[in-house]
């Protein structure tokens, strides 16, 4: 893995505890980065400065975590920081991982494990507030936002490959993804389509165990006007837009189509959006989180 030009690339790691930021740190790290967790945000550009001098191959592709632990003072200067950075001629890459409280708490309650900021004497759930809070200025600067609410520590690790280890270079990365209002909006969209007013295949009892995937759905839904044209307006947007974000140096790009149950036509429609943008964008990925 080399980045443009030979910059070194930073991954910077946020995000609420019990998200899974120790989980992609690890991915990253079995993946050749040089990691370290929980880097108080003072230390990082010292320690950036003294890994570019040492000029090792080592440290081309570096990650760090960093969390609410941090110094409040310092985590305000968080974004002077990243500038700095950037003037040096590093590459970064801000990545913020969160959840809904109600996962997080019940993940907390299921490891037995001890929110950092409840060592301070805080309840677990003003901790998690206090933590968002805390951390706003990072969640804000995020090149990537991932909401790992519904992910499994597996999904998660591949979202992570998908997402981060293909991108070693400046060109933008974009993520179709398929999902059910039902189960939510995903926090982590750029853009969000509902396509809820389109032919439903699951009142079609041929059609109802099959998914957007399947040759009998996708013949289905592409026999109708509506459908079509909803693809083609969603295609045309995307294919306008997508190089104002990439000019601006867009890291990341999510886009989210959704349907009731998220398995017919939001899967079909994510699917013809993958396939017909991986052929001119360099890094695409495709999810359907109802199927997972």
């Amino acid at each position: 893995m080399t980045t443009a030009n030979n910059k070194m690339r930073l991954v910077i790691l946020s995000g609420l505890s019990g998200s899974g930021k120790s989980i992609a740190l690890n991915t990253l790290e079995d993946q050749g980065f040089y990691c370290i967790d929980n880097l108080p945000t003072g230390l990082l550009l010292p320690l950036i400065e003294s890994l570019k001098q040492a000029r090792l191959k080592l440290y081309n592709h570096v990650a760090v975590g960093i969390d609410a632990r941090s110094d409040a003072n310092e985590l305000q200067n968080f974004p002077s920081t990243v500038e700095t950075l950037k003037t040096l001629g590093v590459h970064v890459e801000v990545v913020f991982l969160h959840s809904e409280i109600k996962t997080l708490l019940l993940r907390f309650s299921e490891t037995r494990r001890k929110h950092p900021l409840s060592q301070r004497g805080i309840p677990l759930l003003e901790a998690v507030e206090v933590e968002n809070v805390v951390l706003g200025k990072i969640r804000l600067m995020a090149d990537l936002i991932i909401d790992s609410s519904s992910l499994s520590l597996y999904q998660l690790r591949n979202l992570i490959v998908q997402r981060l280890l293909p991108k070693t270079d400046d060109n933008l990365s974009l993520l179709v993804q398929s999902f059910g209002f039902k189960k939510g909006v995903p926090g982590d969209s750029d853009f969000v389509y509902d396509v809820r007013c389109l032919p439903n295949p699951y009142w079609e009892p041929l059609l109802r165990e099959s998914t957007g995937r399947d040759q009998d759905v996708a013949d289905y839904l592409s026999q109708f006007d509506e459908v079509n044209q909803m693809f083609e307006q969603i295609r045309c947007f995307l294919e306008s837009w997508i190089p104002c974000f990439q000019r601006d140096k867009r890291s990341y790009l999510t886009v989210s189509i959704g349907c009731t149950g998220g398995q017919h036509r939001s899967v079909f429609l994510s699917e013809k959006l993958y396939l017909h943008f991986r052929e001119r964008i360099k890094h695409v990925a495709l999810r359907h989180r109802e199927l997972e």
